[in-house]
């Protein structure tokens, strides 16, 4: 369940968009210093705003010990989709942010510099294709003709258009229904979509509830290699011209680090703390769900993580989904790598590279 204080602070934050016609602030576009070392003394008084979805990465610093370790002040703030986000912030109102491997392009294409400062890659998909109850799904081939859920600017959009082209479908063999991705579990329940991708533990919950009903999912074994697996934290570009932000960020993504790494060293914990005390799951779905997702690794900000990414732009730029094509290079401040891998090696956590 989500926190009333994070609650609070989200919609906070949609009240303020919302006077603001959600237009760009003064800094919000401002592209960091790359070419200048990351600062690295936090003064007193800094404060963040990070951009959490599912309170996973609020639960995840805290339950962990690393958020009473952090540097600065930190609020989480709640959202779900990658698109709120960006909004926030373009409004100054967040300043760093956990996400898919889509909202970095999305924030890219519309003109913000909003760069990626770590990634996290989970060894086993982190979306899947959950079928409503009724319809019958077992092959990607069976989508054709289908409902899909489609979130554009979230991880979601690529994954679909993937499993398509595997399937050797286009969007014009299947029926795609533009959602945000706050509504996408909703619309699976009901049956407005015949297939809904959907993340954990919306996923989980959804067959759970629903298996009795005819629930089902897509079998794994038909979307191998259809998600990246990986997400994000990326930050604000005038947050990292600030000095102060700019190390309370340095600061974070190291605590960021240590706290996954936490959670795969101590998997009770993380369950009891996260699944069953946080998402009001039982604990045996709570160990599903993890071993669902395999291990994690923290690439390396280099010419092989870049390389994926660009395959991703690609993808949505053939689908139409993209004004022009980008380069994925751009979206990258490459400064935090030493960051990511003085963290890992302090925890222990993997640097293996991106396929």
């Amino acid at each position: 369940m989500l926190s009333r204080r994070a609650t609070r602070i989200g919609l906070a934050l949609v009240a303020a968009l919302a006077f603001t016609a959600c237009a760009p602030a003064t800094d919000a576009s401002a592209p960091p210093p790359t070419d200048t070392p990351l600062p690295t003394t936090v003064p007193s008084g800094t404060k963040l705003v990070v951009a959490d979805q599912n309170e996973a990465v609020q639960t995840l610093l805290r339950a962990s010990g690393e958020h009473d370790q952090l540097a600065s002040s930190v609020e989480y703030a709640n959202f779900l989709g990658g698109p709120s986000i960006l909004e926030a912030i373009r409004a100054d109102a967040v300043d760093l942010a956990a996400v898919g491997d889509t909202p970095p392009i999305q924030a890219h294409a519309s003109g913000e510099a909003v760069p990626i400062v770590a990634a996290k890659r989970q060894a086993l998909p982190d979306y899947r294709m959950a079928v409503a109850p009724g319809v019958r799904v077992t092959t990607l081939a069976d989508l054709k003709g289908k409902r899909i859920t489609y979130g554009e600017g979230t991880g979601r959009q690529p994954y679909v258009l993937r499993a398509l082209r595997k399937a050797g479908l286009t969007t014009d063999d299947v029926q795609l229904v533009p959602l945000k991705a706050a509504d996408f579990p909703d619309a699976i329940r009901t049956g407005q979509v015949d297939v809904a991708v959907l993340n954990e533990p919306h996923f989980t919950r959804y067959l759970t509830e629903y298996r009795d009903a005819g629930a089902s999912a897509v079998p794994d074994s038909e979307t191998e290699g259809v998600a990246s697996g990986l997400q994000y934290l990326y930050a604000r570009g005038g947050a990292l011209a600030d000095p102060a932000k700019a190390a309370a960020i340095r600061d974070f993504v190291q605590r960021w680090v240590a706290a996954a790494q936490w959670s795969q060293d101590n998997v009770d914990a993380w369950i009891d703390a996260y699944y069953v005390r946080g998402q009001d799951l039982t604990a045996a779905e709570g160990r599903a769900i993890v071993e669902s997702e395999g291990e994690y690794s923290f690439p390396p900000l280099d010419d092989a993580l870049i390389a994926t990414q660009q395959s991703t732009i690609d993808i949505l730029a053939e689908a139409g989904d993209l004004p022009q094509r980008l380069d994925a290079r751009a979206e990258f401040d490459t400064r935090f790598d030493p960051v990511i891998a003085e963290a890992a090696e302090r925890s222990g956590a993997s640097r293996s590279a991106t396929p």
